[in-house]
């Protein structure tokens, strides 16, 4: 439960909102990526995606093939397919 002063939401995420408080409007998108198969794949494509302009937040499960990235504003689908190239592994669409 939070208390109003956590950064954290009821989900278990955490926001990305500025000091002032001002919350700054996410979107979240699931991604299918092939290849991923331990942790150290997962570490690659999240250190690629994180990279990207206005991404807030990124989590890659190699189990599932899924890579969710949170935004500040509209993904470029075509930015995130070469972040997961460049660390070596196929964006098969969104989930």
């Amino acid at each position: 439960m939070s208390d109003g002063n956590s950064c954290c939401s009821t989900d278990g995420g955490c926001g990305g909102g500025a000091a002032t408080g001002t919350a700054t409007p996410q979107t979240g998108t699931v991604f299918t990526v092939s290849g991923m198969t331990c942790a150290h794949c997962e570490a690659s494509v999240i250190e690629e995606v994180s990279a990207l302009p206005g991404v807030t937040s990124v989590k890659a499960d190699a189990a599932s093939g899924t890579v969710s990235v949170q935004a500040g504003g509209a993904l470029d689908e075509a930015q995130v397919r070469g972040a997961v190239e460049e660390a070596g592994y196929e964006l098969v669409g969104r989930a």
